[in-house]
């Protein structure tokens, strides 16, 4: 760096020199070296730079291609250092997608909160769903709209790192301005309502229900977390199977439920101590 900066001062120095030096072909730009890739591809940048291989190392437009390719949907920052031989070394660093916004239409959401592509099927990712906020709002409404993406996003991050995952995946995030947060975990979409407030804590009563009730052999259909009389109660409507085992019709056909939040209230994780109420219509 320190011979081209000194070739550079002695080009601005002396008109005739720079000219030399413009036509100098050992001062042609070789590469373009991309670091940093994995989403985006070298093919894809190459097309959006304004610079290109044959370009003169000194007169590049480097603030240009930084420019240019940050319009790239993955590409989060770019740093572009002129090197020797003749070269230009471009850092990228990506975006990485937390999870899928639904706004009229799939979006990748990075860790920040910011919408930055329209997933595609070519994304190759499997990651939670947020729905429940609308693209008018979230286009007119954004500083509203946006702390509680990142809430959601808190709460996925909460789930992965807790090791949740593993026992059940978290599925999708719905968010409701009245009745809070609602999560779908598992491959069976159990419906978990965590209402507001204090999540941390309530997905550490959920994670020691889920495990009694693997203990227990059942399966829940819908928890309730958002009791705000009893904020550390869990009420669980068990899967329709369960209930009609419980009931001792394991072999008979039940009738569709008519309707009711049946289940059985409970401070966990003592399952065995509580009463199952079934919901009407069985």
């Amino acid at each position: 760096m320190t011979a081209i900066a000194g070739l550079g001062a002695a080009a601005a120095a002396a008109p005739r020199g720079a000219a030399l030096l413009r036509s100098a072909e050992s001062l042609r730009i070789r590469t373009l070296r991309f670091e940093g890739l994995e989403r985006a591809t070298a093919d894809e940048l190459l097309a959006l730079s304004p610079v290109h291989p044959g370009d003169h190392l000194l007169t590049a437009d480097v603030d240009g291609l930084e420019q240019a390719l940050a319009r790239h949907p993955w590409v989060a920052r770019v740093e572009v250092h002129r090197s020797w031989p003749p070269a230009l070394t471009v850092r990228v660093v990506e975006r990485h997608a937390a999870a899928l916004v639904d706004l009229s239409g799939l979006y990748l959401v990075d860790e920040a909160g910011e919408p930055f592509k329209r997933a595609a099927a070519g994304d190759g990712l499997d990651l939670p769903v947020v729905t429940g906020l609308s693209r008018a709002d979230y286009v007119q409404r954004r500083d509203a709209v946006a702390p509680r993406l990142r809430g959601a996003l808190a709460l996925a991050r909460a789930w992965r790192e807790g090791g949740r995952d593993a026992a059940a995946r978290l599925s999708e995030i719905h968010l409701d301005p009245g009745d809070g947060t609602t999560i779908y975990v598992g491959d069976e979409g159990v419906q978990v309502r965590l209402g507001t407030g204090d999540l941390e804590a309530k997905l550490g009563r959920l994670e020691q229900v889920l495990s009694a009730l693997r203990a227990e052999g059942r399966k829940a259909e819908v928890l309730h977390l958002d009791n705000r009389l009893h904020p550390s109660w869990v009420t669980v409507r068990l899967a329709k199977v369960d209930l009609l085992r419980a009931q001792g019709q394991a072999n008979e056909p039940g009738p569709e439920r008519a309707g009711g939040m049946g289940g059985r209230s409970i401070a966990p994780p003592h399952l065995d101590q509580l009463k199952v109420a079934s919901p009407r219509g069985l």
